[in-house]
């Protein structure tokens, strides 16, 4: 009973049976049919004209997207526990050639003008410094947490200000939206970039790659080349995102998961570390409840000593999220 990541879960048959459907001779990289798709679908999706580019993985996503707001001597500002800080081994540094992340504070993964403010305002402006660049944050946050409009807005208005870019780490943007309702546009209002991710949401290798700025999807084209993510048979990747956005089959997927995740939150009373907004659950777990659960099966990563993180996906089973629904109410 898998609640290790949803990265874990299984392909959408959809998705196998588009790169089926893919499997025929056409024009190599990003010149098939397919490839030439995204542009139009995703400016479609979020009701504002893009530029859409498959990569392989979301740390290809997020650094590449960086890449198109961030020189060398910058820096970026995000959460202190933010994935590209956190999870993705320096990569930031390495796709930016040396730039560096600025780490501001927030509750629940999340980050506001304020604290942006309290990172950056101490810098002088002067060569002798590292100048920020730009703003990155993650929809839905590290703690699965869902950032508001007025609070996108916030930012959005203080990184116009500031004249720096706004990225969002979308790798679970399709649980932020289910979460919210609403257009999927509103829920990455006022960014440059977004990384919308599709792997963790029924998808096998693809994510998204999504610039507002048509100079900045000119340039991050050659970055993808020299990163060695431009596949040469690059429509299975584009079959498998533009198979997930039809018929809203990535938002029906997402909300399966937080669905999931809020039956097994309904059950956990107490001992929530964090509001249960997509498909993450924080609990407060000693090390013998962590054992109990897994001696019944259940699989599920440590989050430090005294809690667990779960996380449910697209294809959780009905009957294992009940289970452990079961199992942490019964601890």
């Amino acid at each position: 009973m898998q609640f290790l990541s949803d990265n874990a879960a299984a392909v959408h048959p959809a998705v196998w049976q588009a790169m089926i459907a893919a499997d025929a001779a056409d024009a190599p990289y990003d010149n098939d049919v397919l490839s030439r798709a995204l542009d139009a679908a995703f400016t479609a999706l979020l009701g504002r004209e893009c530029a859409a580019l498959w990569v392989a993985t979301g740390t290809a996503a997020n650094c590449l997207a960086l890449a198109s707001m961030v020189q060398p001597h910058g820096a970026v500002v995000c959460h202190r526990e933010a994935h590209i800080e956190m999870d993705e081994a320096g990569a930031p540094g390495f796709y930016l050639h040396g730039a560096k992340l600025l780490l501001a504070n927030g509750e629940s993964g999340k980050i506001t003008p304020e604290t942006v403010a309290a990172v950056i305002d101490p810098i002088r402006n002067d060569v002798h410094q590292v100048q920020p660049h730009a703003v990155s944050i993650t929809q839905a946050s590290e703690y699965g947490c869902i950032y508001r409009s007025d609070e996108l807005a916030a930012l959005s208005a203080f990184a116009v200000a500031r004249g720096l870019g706004l990225h969002m780490d979308g790798a679970r943007f399709a649980n932020a939206v289910a979460f919210l309702d609403c257009a999927p546009g509103e829920a990455c209002a006022g960014m440059d970039a977004l990384s919308f991710g599709f792997v963790k949401n029924g998808g096998m290798g693809a994510e998204a790659v999504v610039l507002f700025d048509p100079e900045a999807a000119r340039m991050i084209r050659y970055r993808r080349k020299r990163a060695g993510h431009l596949q040469s048979k690059g429509r299975f990747m584009a079959a498998q995102i533009l198979a997930l956005l039809e018929g809203d089959l990535w938002l029906e997927n997402a909300r399966a998961a937080n669905a999931a995740a809020a039956e097994i939150a309904a059950a956990a009373a107490g001992r929530l570390l964090h509001a249960v907004e997509a498909n993450e659950v924080f609990l407060a777990c000693t090390p013998d409840e962590r054992e109990a659960l897994r001696a019944q099966g259940f699989g599920f990563y440590d989050w430090g000593r005294e809690a667990a993180r779960l996380v449910t996906a697209w294809d959780a089973k009905t009957e294992h999220v009940s289970a452990l629904a079961r199992a942490i109410a019964a601890l």
